[in-house]
């Protein structure tokens, strides 16, 4: 499947579609069962060309099993998830699980301070838009390399700031209200995933920024952040690329790529 908008961008990375299917696609690549890994690896390694596939089994870590859509699974999470993202938790890191586990696991004791107490890291786990999908399986796939009868659920982009301006501005080209685009706190998946498949269900679908999780920055270029939009706003964002009056093929946009 072609796009438009990402010819039109000059985007490093191939735009990524995620898939439901019960099917696994055959040499995907995987986290090993048991194995920790992180859910924008596979993102990455999606927009650089690779299939990659999470199971209920293999979605990498406790937070990317909530954030592919594969139920709450932060009720598992060592010492309280409320802990981790906020002040850590001392008390169980004594105990002899809480040893073994903080070996692999540093930031558990002191946490990772990203919300201010474990009351408030609490409340955001509670305000997440959890869902369980009926499936078995989550598909990052490269937009070019899906096949006709494979159903898209989300398009993430992989832009610099200036093609996430160009983004956003297309986002809104043929809207009438102006807030098409917005980004939430969260983890990198929830950014790319979870968020993004409750705007699927909207008349007026946004669009999300992602990858501001300081945990998930190393994994890409310093310059790189998500852009992820339903599968129904992507038709719509192809659309808007193919006007001939839009400011993609104008002087404006035409000396920005210059410098990309």
């Amino acid at each position: 499947m072609k796009s438009k908008v990402a010819e039109a961008l000059k985007l490093k990375y191939f735009p990524v579609a995620v898939i439901h299917t019960n099917e696994k696609p055959d040499n995907a690549v995987e986290f090993t069962q048991g194995r920790r890994g992180c859910v924008p690896f596979l993102l990455k390694a999606a927009g650089s060309g690779k299939t990659g596939v999470f199971s209920r089994e293999t979605y990498g870590c406790i937070g990317g099993g909530t954030g592919l859509g594969f139920g709450n699974t932060y009720v598992n999470f060592p010492g309280g998830i409320e802990y981790f993202l906020s002040t850590g938790n001392k008390e169980f890191c004594q105990t002899e699980q809480g040893k073994m586990i903080a070996q692999k696991m540093p930031h558990l004791q002191d946490g990772e301070g990203y919300l201010k107490s474990p009351e408030i890291a609490e409340n955001f786990i509670k305000q997440l838009p959890v869902v369980d999908i009926p499936y078995e399986y989550v598909v990052y796939k490269p937009l070019k390399d899906v096949k006709e009868g494979e159903k898209v659920k989300l398009v993430v982009f992989l832009a610099n700031p200036d093609q996430l301006s160009a983004l956003c501005i297309l986002a809104s080209y043929n809207r009438p209200t102006r807030d098409n685009v917005v980004s939430y706190f969260g983890a990198g998946c929830h950014q790319t995933c979870l968020m993004p498949y409750q705007e699927c269900e909207k008349e007026y679908p946004k669009a999300i920024i992602g990858l501001t999780d300081i945990s998930v920055r190393k994994v890409f270029d310093k310059d790189i952040l998500s852009f992820t939009v339903p599968y129904k706003m992507f038709l719509e964002l192809e659309d808007n690329a193919n006007d001939s009056n839009v400011f993609l093929y104008k002087h404006e946009w035409q000396e920005i790529l210059k410098r990309n």
